[in-house]
């Protein structure tokens, strides 16, 4: 199963899932990340969510940004957005019903109703990359658990 993560400009919260959700899931699980714009492309991830991710044994400083591409949307699985807006422009790209129906935004997805947004924490102290951190990991510990039992499912 392949599995796309969506933020911004991809150095901060979806570097962070993606090296998260990987340490969670099976090599059986190809996890990568995108962001909506370009301006940071080649760029490995912010120091402050490098950092953040080192301190729980997480290594995204070999992550490299770039933009989604239209070929992503039906190469990948599941796609998952970090905010609305997010939500918003990977829709306004999609072309077809099955592309539309692989777009989540990630802590709906996750059984988070309250709060369906992950804070960027780029403009904020080391205090929020490690908030995002915790917010992202507790919705990883469910989304890896429904992915795990998705590909079991579609064994059978």
């Amino acid at each position: 199963m392949k599995i796309l993560i969506v933020c911004l400009g991809n150095i901060c919260r979806s570097p962070l899932t993606e090296g998260i959700l990987k340490s969670k899931l099976s090599e059986n699980f190809f996890v990568d990340s995108v962001g909506t714009i370009s301006m940071h492309e080649g760029e490995t991830p912010d120091k402050r969510a490098v950092q953040t991710a080192a301190n729980h044994g997480i290594d995204i400083s070999k992550q490299k940004s770039r933009p989604i591409r239209i070929s992503d949307l039906d190469y990948f699985d599941k796609i998952y957005c970090m905010d609305l807006k997010n939500y918003e422009d990977v829709i306004s790209m999609t072309q077809s019903e099955e592309q539309r129906q692989k777009v989540r935004l990630f802590l709906e997805e996750a059984g988070n109703h309250q709060n369906i947004e992950v804070p960027d924490p780029y403009w904020g102290e080391m205090s929020d990359f490690e908030n995002v951190f915790q917010l992202l990991d507790n919705a990883c510990n469910k989304i890896s658990h429904q992915l795990q039992q998705q590909a079991i499912s579609n064994k059978i």
